[in-house]
């Protein structure tokens, strides 16, 4: 065999290697890492690759990977805002964007427009000879450019001379369908961040796995958690919508991130109250959700009171919640319309919990508890007396914790 057909035969290798990598369930991290490790063992003399692609996901803007031919290997996400800052806009990779340029080649041995890049100027120093990117955008060029839609990768090579051309016909060759497999791995993990972001974590692989129909769904027992904001209509008349929907996300980031922090589901946002639980899993399942429920009113109170400080500086009003803690068995899966599903928990301990938290407004205490609740978390609770919840047949135990974890 030839050198030339045994060259052949490694990329035709690597070829059929990323279009199976397509068809099943891969993760981008690792299937470039694992790419750029072909390539070096088909003789390719490639001393880094790096590889940037956007994703849909509320927190973050791109993703890059980058890989050395020790085998180090870096991923790092950009939020919204850093993913677009000086760092970026220096950046070789920038320029092509901008240009609309489908790839770029710099020799780094012979003085060149290189040297504008601070990236290129390092990477020189430490011996590089020569970067070459390339861009494969996702569908038509021009709403690929658009949409910043495709994938933007470069390659760095310490070969005394740069790449041979016989490289860049191979890379040029391979990289489309490693854009690909990407896409594929893109399309999916998008799919899961927006059900994750939209319905949460546990719902969200739920359906994706294939409950979707009206009525799918489980009974489970859980810990639910349920906090409403005070005062939300009086802050709604007199702030501006804008400045009104800026209160409700820092209030939300206080709850709901404090329970997606400690492990809770975050099961919907109902105007302005945080639906939340912590399903129950195995024996000691049950004291463990009571745990995790009440960290995280510990954690909203911790939150709430930094925001509470920012907000006294600033002469305005702090913001006061309350929260219903509860324990019970629901259903929990689809309900709506054939058009219009909603993943949720319904059932009677649903009703109770809501009417809990209630109870916090007349009991002037910012966090009240069921019996069935108090019991599974040992703490010096202050008995509220019975009371009855309005919808709800019969009179339950309600209880205080010890101090005033929200106020």
């Amino acid at each position: 065999m030839s050198k030339a057909q045994g060259n052949e035969n490694r990329i035709r290798a690597i070829s059929d290697w990323l279009i199976g990598q397509a068809l099943g369930e891969v993760r981008i991290d690792e299937l470039f890492t694992a790419f750029c490790e072909r390539l070096r063992d088909a003789g390719l003399p490639i001393q880094r690759g790096h590889l940037a692609v956007r994703t849909v996901h509320p927190m973050f803007s791109s993703v890059t990977v980058t890989w050395w031919r020790n085998g180090e290997a870096s991923v790092e996400r950009f939020d919204h805002v850093s993913g677009t800052g000086p760092q970026w806009q220096q950046s070789p990779l920038f320029a092509m964007s901008r240009g609309r340029v489908r790839e770029t080649r710099h020799k780094l041995e012979a003085p060149g427009e290189w040297s504008r890049f601070p990236l290129l100027v390092q990477l020189r120093e430490a011996g590089a000879t020569e970067y070459f990117a390339l861009l494969t955008p996702f569908g038509d060029e021009a709403t690929a450019y658009e949409r910043q839609d495709g994938i933007l990768c470069s390659w760095l090579t310490d070969r005394p001379g740069g790449f041979s051309n016989g490289d860049i016909v191979t890379l040029r060759r391979l990289q489309p369908r490693l854009g690909v497999a990407v896409k594929v791995a893109k399309r999916e993990q998008t799919a899961a961040n927006v059900a994750a972001a939209y319905l949460g974590a546990d719902a969200g692989s739920r359906v994706l796995a294939g409950q979707i129909q009206r009525g799918d769904g489980e009974f489970i027992h859980a810990v639910l958690w349920y906090c409403d904001l005070r005062g939300s209509t009086e802050f709604a008349d007199r702030l501006s919508a804008e400045r009104f929907l800026t209160l409700l996300d820092s209030y939300f980031g206080c709850t709901a991130g404090a329970v997606v922090d400690n492990a809770g589901e975050v099961l919907g946002f109902i105007g302005d109250s945080v639906l939340a639980m912590f399903p129950i899993k195995g024996s000691s399942g049950a004291t463990q959700a009571a745990q995790a429920a009440l960290a995280a009113t510990r954690d909203a109170d911790g939150r709430m009171a930094a925001v509470n400080r920012e907000r006294s500086a600033c002469g305005e009003a702090p913001l006061r919640y309350g929260v219903g803690l509860h324990v019970g068995r629901v259903l929990y899966g689809n309900i709506g319309i054939p058009e219009r599903i909603e993943f949720t928990v319904i059932g009677r301990a649903v009703n109770e919990v809501v009417r809990l938290e209630g109870l916090t407004k007349d009991l002037g205490e910012p966090v009240v508890a069921s019996s069935a609740f108090a019991d599974l978390a040992p703490l010096a609770w202050r008995s509220c007396g019975r009371h009855g919840l309005r919808g709800v047949s019969g009179e339950i135990e309600v209880y205080a914790p010890p101090g005033s974890p929200s106020g």
